[in-house]
């Protein structure tokens, strides 16, 4: 080694000594250890607030199956309770005209008409009994008070023996089926 190099290398070695012997700066700020109790409450808290959410996220779930469950129970109920709707409606056409035919005058001294007249009854009065074990039921009776939302009024009329928004005349009876209106009662009422 020559003299210069020898030189610089002492140098070095005398710098680092310097290093060595000058205190250490101590480290501004926290410690560790409270650092990381820190770190811990705050991971602590955002489990907390993720399992709040879960639980209101669990909650609106089961509350919105519950809803949808409660749903399908009335829509099934309200099919299965109004699914002769549409039967009924053209059952009601029938039971019209039977009640047309008893309605005509007919002899009902001739025996072979007699007889036909009371078949004729005898099915109206049957057909009747059958819509009713379905729910089916007239409404419109004369005498009754108007209701528009059993009753179409054709007309108003004063009429002796009535009282105002008394049914006087049926046109055509109505129909309920389990409480729903399937055909209004066609009615005149006192004015």
């Amino acid at each position: 080694m020559s003299a210069k190099e020898q030189q610089i290398e002492n140098e070095e070695m005398i710098q680092e000594e310097v290093e060595l012997e000058q205190p250490v700066e101590e480290v501004v700020g926290e410690d560790p250890l409270e650092e990381a109790i820190a770190r811990v409450q705050e991971l602590e808290a955002q489990l907390e607030q993720t399992m709040k959410k879960e639980q209101d996220l669990l909650l609106r779930t089961r509350a919105e199956i519950d809803n949808i469950r409660r749903r399908t129970e009335q829509d099934v109920e309200k099919a299965h309770k109004f699914a002769l709707e549409k039967f009924s409606k053209d059952i009601l056409n029938t039971i019209d005209n039977l009640e047309r035919a008893l309605a005509t005058p007919a002899n009902l001294e001739d025996e072979s008409v007699k007889a036909l007249f009371d078949g004729v009854e005898l099915t109206l009065k049957e057909l009747i009994s059958t819509v009713a074990r379905f729910g089916v039921e007239p409404v419109g009776i004369v005498g009754e008070v108007f209701n528009p939302e059993l009753h179409q009024a054709i007309s108003m009329q004063p009429m002796e023996g009535f009282e105002a928004n008394q049914i006087t005349v049926v046109l055509q009876k109505g129909y309920l089926l389990n409480g729903r209106v399937i055909r209004p009662a066609m009615v005149m009422v006192a004015a």
